[in-house]
């Protein structure tokens, strides 16, 4: 890589060539102020808050677009320089209503804190009168015209990493405005709130209706974790104050998703309405009773000790932990020589021999399938990443009907009895990456094999942590009718069980391990408190195949437990040995795993 030498306020510093000023300066710990741009977007020079005295150009420069030269000497501290900031910083101030005292984001404002650096303490040019519109129409959050500042990071958010195209701007000067679509209600809009816009916001424009007011950067505590809505493995940093998650946001520093979420992972685990489960419950009389973890697990042991591993078998949610599924694979295939086991959803099938490709390199196909899978639905990030792609000139090819989310953007949407043409298709191109989902027929799977060694693929299934319960054996052969004893860890999974639960015979000793009342608790015999995704540390496995963190943020409510320590208590119950810690137990699962 090639470097080039410049000269930054009398500083030598080295950058690879192709950088800007600005990302030199930040290379070398030299602050630059910005305001426009954003790490995850490509910069503008919108704000002019960046600029910069360089050497042999007359005017100021722009640093964030501006690219470094062999030899190149740059000031970003000069009176010329601060009067271009304060300048532009006194426009923006007077264009809206900035009155920091009544503003959601005080506190955490980038123009707030630019306004205290360079020693604004008035308007200098007569405040802007006129009032701009508050759009609340939308569930999560909200977008206050009154204090934009048309920086556009919103627009190129909605537009470079969503590839939704919803925003923009109408009207002119002092009077534009951020705009849905043809200027319609965002609520009423293609806005699918996957909150990535209102992320990138650095005022109080755009905000979370939920955590707004509820306590600044300085008063909160940030978690990184892994969003367990879906099997792409979303990084993702849980925000609590004293106790309760105030909001979550997307992890800039996530490798699989680089920061972006969706509806489902940013907002929908924190309007969950369901009732929780917070202590032990065993039956008693016909009727489900409080009970100690103690004489909870022993009821549980007692019956799998006395039960023959032919009449056993055990159920799991695919959004269990990588620990929690491989001490129930370690319980019940291992030590107790269970055979039926299975999954509460279905698995898509293996295709290929080789990993699974990253959808990072979705970006670098020039065809893409999408087959038996809805990932604008059900895994809204990986359809991130195929719109992106189509901006680009990539073509997409849908195998499912016209109502499939990517349909829409579809080059050709063709019929599962058409596979054929859409392999040929792939065949020819130079990058084809095929995305197919548990919808993926016999025949489908037969002609998509063929595009082994030529095309990367990533299944789609659905639930989150489905490679590893794959992997660990738990989509084999399930037959309830022959049953005394069900295990079923349903954990934060919905799940009606009417597939299973009436097949049950009425004598079957069932106990369930969940975190929300269900049909299936309702019928238990055991009840075992699961934490939820915010009280739990583990691991998942996304569908790329790699191991992804998962940390807890706040505290189990109740008596509720992490769904691997629940197992490992009732591995000692049984005489078995799980584990000396979360840490062992990890290494022991993700060794298994690769």
């Amino acid at each position: 890589m090639k470097m080039v030498n410049i000269t930054i306020n009398g500083n030598a510093v080295s950058a690879p060539a192709g950088k800007t000023i600005l990302q030199a300066a930040r290379q070398a710990g030299i602050y630059i102020p910005t305001l426009c741009e954003h790490p995850a977007l490509e910069s503008i020079g919108a704000c002019r808050m960046c600029v910069v005295e360089v050497t042999g150009q007359r005017n100021l420069q722009a640093a964030c677009v501006f690219p470094i030269t062999e030899g190149m000497e740059v000031l970003t501290e000069t009176p010329r320089v601060d009067k271009a900031r304060k300048l532009v910083l006194d426009m923006i101030f007077s264009e809206r209503n900035h009155y920091c005292m009544y503003c959601e984001a005080s506190g955490d404002c980038e123009l707030q804190a630019l306004g205290y650096r360079y020693g604004l303490d008035h308007f200098v040019y007569t405040t802007y009168s006129a009032s701009f519109g508050l759009d609340a129409s939308r569930k999560d959050f909200i977008m206050e015209q009154n204090r934009c500042v048309l920086c556009s990071r919103c627009i190129r958010a909605c537009s470079d990493l969503v590839a939704n195209h919803t925003l923009g701007l109408r009207r002119r000067g002092a009077k534009s405005m951020v705009h849905a679509d043809a200027n319609v209600p965002f609520g009423e809009s293609s806005c699918i709130e996957c909150g990535t816009c209102m992320q990138v916001c650095p005022t109080g424009a755009l905000f979370d209706k939920r955590s707004a007011f509820m306590g600044r950067d300085t008063q909160v505590e940030h978690v990184k974790s892994t969003c367990g809505q879906c099997s792409i493995g979303c990084s993702m940093d849980i925000v609590t104050r004293g106790g309760n998650v105030l909001r979550v946001d997307g992890d800039w520093d996530g490798a699989v998703s680089g920061g972006l979420l969706c509806k489902m992972g940013r907002f929908n685990p924190l309007y969950d309405k369901r009732e929780r489960i917070t202590t032990p419950l065993i039956r008693k009389k016909g009727k489900l009773e409080e009970a100690t973890w103690s004489a909870a697990l022993q009821a549980v042991a007692k019956e799998m000790g006395r039960t023959d591993a032919a009449q056993m078998g055990v159920l799991t949610s695919s959004f269990a932990t990588n620990e929690a599924l491989y001490l129930l694979d370690a319980v019940f295939r291992k030590e107790m020589k269970v055979k039926s086991r299975g999954l509460l959803n279905d698995t898509a099938p293996a295709l290929s021999k080789k990993p699974a490709g990253k959808l990072t390199d979705i970006g670098k196909s020039d065809v893409i399938l999408v087959i038996g899978a809805d990932p604008a639905a059900d895994q809204p990030v990986a359809s991130f990443f195929v719109k992106r792609a189509v901006d680009k000139g990539a073509r997409l090819i849908v195998v499912d009907g016209p109502e499939n989310g990517l349909a829409p953007f579809a080059y050709s949407t063709l019929s599962m009895n058409e596979i054929a043409k859409a392999v040929a298709t792939a065949a020819r191109a130079d990058a084809p990456f095929v995305l197919y989902g548990a919808g993926v027929t016999k025949q489908a799977a037969a002609e998509l094999k063929k595009l082994e060694g030529k095309a990367s693929f990533v299944a789609l299934s659905p639930g989150a942590n489905t490679y590893a319960a794959a992997a660990f054996g738990f989509n084999g052969s399930f037959k309830p009718e022959s049953l005394s004893f069900l295990y079923i860890l349903q954990g934060e999974q919905k799940w009606d069980g009417e597939d299973i639960l009436p097949k049950l015979d009425k004598k079957v000793f069932t106990v369930v391990q969940a975190s929300f009342e269900s049909p299936a608790t309702a019928q238990a015999d055991v009840v075992l408190p699961m934490a939820i995704w915010s009280e739990r540390s583990g691991s998942v496995t996304n569908t790329e195949g790699t191991v992804q963190k998962c940390s807890q943020a706040v505290k189990p409510l109740g008596e509720a437990k992490a769904d691997w320590d629940i197992l490992s208590m009732l591995a000692a119950k049984l005489g078995q040995k799980a584990g000396k810690s979360l840490e062992d137990i990890t290494a022991q699962a993700v060794k298994e795993l690769n």
